[in-house]
């Protein structure tokens, strides 16, 4: 029998990569190998509809078990890769086990960045990556108690929205002077705010965090200027981490993750990267991309399947990227780095609009509030060989 395929992470693109490949006519085998115990599962719930008890840990699951043996890939969970040994063409995991490979794809994702503050280590802070992050999370989120939430972005304020829902009392505490200050301008920041003011959250901007309080656990957090915010729950969500370490260890190019070419070949023979690990030439971009997103993990899986198996590959997509707050859906075409000037259309006061992003004439993203219409039409002027504004 001919080395397996080796797909190291069992997240969203290594179950797109078990399909794509059975799609291709890939003949090999392949073994998928996961740190957790869970079959491949869906992440962007776990701080929307899981956290706030409207999805079933059953429905995160990305296909039943079985369909992956009949698309001939063997599960390994509860096992990481502890070593990846090119020159060998060999992966040594955390059981003690070696395995040979013929390629490997690694699916490796990212993980919470970490607190960078005294006391970020106590019980009763959390980050929320996993379904297990979530179920403890759950466990110490009853009504009434405290939430401190570090980090504005979308997954502080998606934490915010559903910890309302179970009754929490939720601060936000942003230090950049409003919230999605990295991916927004003021017109969505501004209404964030008051999306999230007006359901009960208090939001800190501007503001710093110097350390996280308790003795057994955590009961506060210590603002730059002082203050101290009483806390019975800290959620840290200052941004993720490539999980790039194994990578780096066996002398593959880095670059904000995973070095990798336009057919998902990482610098060194048979072995590929995909999803939030992998950074790509964008030509759209015109520079070197890497994407948090369902989309880019789905399609560059499908990518780097197709190359596996032989065939051809220019992978340049359209980024996207969607947010559920309360009843609000944001939804991003494109990268919005770089503009210099924005144009609102629709009512903000109503809660149904849309950004647009510019540099100079040309149309580099879109934001859409609760307006899905101008979300698919972004999508497809940003597809267009010529620049262009979006159709009105």
């Amino acid at each position: 029998m001919s080395a397996p395929l080796v797909i190291i992470g069992a997240g969203q693109a290594a179950a797109q990569a078990v399909t794509s490949l059975k799609a291709e006519g890939y003949g090999h085998p392949i073994v998928v190998i996961g740190d957790e115990p869970y079959p491949p599962y869906q992440r962007p719930p776990l701080s929307k509809a899981y956290l706030g008890d409207e999805m079933t840990e059953d429905r995160l699951e990305l296909k039943a078990p079985h369909l992956y043996a009949e698309a001939g890939a063997q599960m390994r969970l509860s096992t990481r890769v502890v070593r990846l040994l090119p020159a060998d063409k060999a992966v040594e995991l955390s059981d003690g086990t070696r395995l040979d490979y013929g390629s490997v794809l690694i699916a490796t994702g990212t993980r919470a960045r970490p607190l960078p503050v005294p006391g970020a280590d106590l019980p009763g802070v959390f980050s929320i990556r996993s379904i297990d992050d979530v179920k403890h999370f759950r466990a110490a989120a009853v009504p009434g108690a405290k939430l401190v939430i570090i980090g504005g972005g979308y997954i502080g304020l998606e934490v915010a929205a559903k910890a309302r829902k179970l009754g929490l009392d939720v601060i936000v505490v942003e230090g950049q002077p409003r919230l999605l200050a990295r991916v927004a301008c003021s017109t969505i920041s501004d209404f964030a705010l008051a999306l999230h003011e007006g359901h009960g959250v208090g939001v800190l901007t501007g503001m710093g965090v110097t350390r996280v309080l308790g003795a057994d656990r955590v009961s506060g957090v210590e603002l730059a200027d002082g203050r101290v915010l009483p806390a019975d729950l800290v959620l840290s969500a200052v941004g993720a981490v490539p999980n790039a370490e194994l990578a780096a260890a066996a002398g593959l190019a880095l670059d904000n993750g995973i070095r990798v070419d336009e057919a998902m070949r990482t610098s060194l023979p048979d072995i590929f990267a995909v999803g939030d690990v992998a950074s790509f030439p964008s030509r759209l971009y015109g520079r070197r991309v890497r994407l948090e997103s369902v989309q880019n993990a789905i399609d560059q899986a499908k990518a780097a399947a197709k190359a596996i198996s032989g065939g051809a590959v220019a992978y340049d997509p359209i980024p996207w990227f969607w947010s559920d707050q309360y009843d609000v859906k944001l939804q991003i075409a494109g990268l919005l780095e770089g503009f210099d000037r924005t144009e609102t259309e629709g009512d903000v006061a109503a809660g149904r609009f849309s950004v647009r992003y510019f540099a100079g004439d040309r149309l580099l993203a879109v934001c859409s509030v609760n307006d899905p219409k101008s979300h698919m039409m972004a999508r497809k002027a940003l597809a267009s060989p010529v620049p262009a504004t979006v159709p009105g």
